[in-house]
């Protein structure tokens, strides 16, 4: 992880993680749009992947792929 990306402060990826447990995908989009202004789209990679994602309960996470493919895919199946 770059430096910049580590020097991300957690006050700035509560209000995202936030966004995501309570199912807010606009709200979470505004706030990543104004991360990616702020540090830009390589930290943005790099804070999402190693901090936000591995932070995620299962259902948070599946909400948020559902999100992001929601036009894409017609149903998503529980594989136990």
């Amino acid at each position: 992880m770059t430096t910049v990306a580590e020097q991300v402060s957690i006050t700035t990826i509560i209000p995202i993680l936030t966004a995501i447990a309570n199912r807010q995908w606009e709200q979470f989009k505004e706030l990543e749009a104004d991360f990616v202004s702020q540090y830009g789209v390589e930290v943005w990679q790099e804070v999402f992947n190693f901090r936000l994602k591995p932070a995620l309960d299962k259902d948070s996470d599946r909400w948020l792929l559902i999100q992001w493919c929601g036009e894409g895919i017609i149903s998503v199946k529980n594989v136990a």
